[in-house]
């Protein structure tokens, strides 16, 4: 099935058949992970398609391989590309990058003054991020808007987050900002070299929230640290 001929673009009306497919795979992917994302519902899918703000792949056999859409946040000052999903038979083979490019790409132009945000747990996002000039930034960067962290109430690292004050949690923070970035080839580059560094950061944010032994308050969330000197003060934990 993966050599047929995959298709990314906008989704459609009639996209709206594959809703139920995508919310179910969605809930099984999360878990299996063992993490959570917030539960969508078909009805919720097919909004997003009728906004425009949704981007899917299909094969050429008309077969759903992938989907992501953009959600709004803090009056439009926050942009998020939510729910990447990649059908099972089509991962691993470029989906999941071909359609963080055409969401990623959708946002800047419906969005063009927004930063455009991310929360991941997996390495290969993060380098996908990366690649399109996402910078690892603190939480404290992110939308504080209500509705956007309510979202992470069906995930098992919940009460993680709100032990840190929302401060901190198992996922990365990522960043892009039209106004204030490195340009992807720098990032790209940046992750290239620092992929260990990425996965050290990865098992400290395990050791570091999960050791019930910690002292309350160590949450190594890097402070007031800006989004530009964290990309390199990732490396020095």
């Amino acid at each position: 099935m993966k050599n047929q001929h995959i298709i990314v673009r906008v989704a459609t009306a009639a996209d709206k058949v594959y809703s139920r497919t995508i919310t179910d795979e969605m809930e099984t992917s999360a878990t299996a992970r063992g993490t959570g994302i917030a539960k969508r519902s078909p009805e919720y899918i097919e909004q997003k398609i009728d906004e425009g703000k949704a981007v899917i792949a299909i094969t050429d056999q008309n077969e759903w391989a992938g989907f992501c859409y953009i959600e709004t946040w803090s009056h439009g000052e926050y942009v998020a590309n939510s729910g990447l999903i990649v059908a099972p038979a089509f991962r691993k083979s470029g989906v999941a990058k071909s359609i963080k490019q055409k969401i990623f790409n959708l946002s800047k132009q419906k969005y063009p003054e927004s930063k455009i945000f991310g929360l991941t747990t997996g390495l290969a996002v993060m380098k996908i991020n990366s690649d399109l000039g996402y910078e690892p930034v603190t939480y404290s960067e992110l939308t504080q808007d209500e509705a956007f962290w309510a979202g992470c109430k069906s995930c098992v690292n919940y009460e993680i987050l709100m032990s840190k004050e929302r401060k901190n949690c198992m996922c990365t923070a990522m960043l892009y900002d039209p106004k204030d970035h490195y340009e992807p080839e720098e990032t790209k580059e940046f992750f290239k070299e620092n992929v260990k560094g990425f996965e050290r950061l990865l098992r400290f944010k395990q050791w570091k929230l999960l050791n019930p032994f910690m002292k309350k308050g160590k949450n190594g969330n890097g402070g007031g640290v800006k989004p530009k000197s964290l990309l390199h003060h990732l490396f020095h934990l």
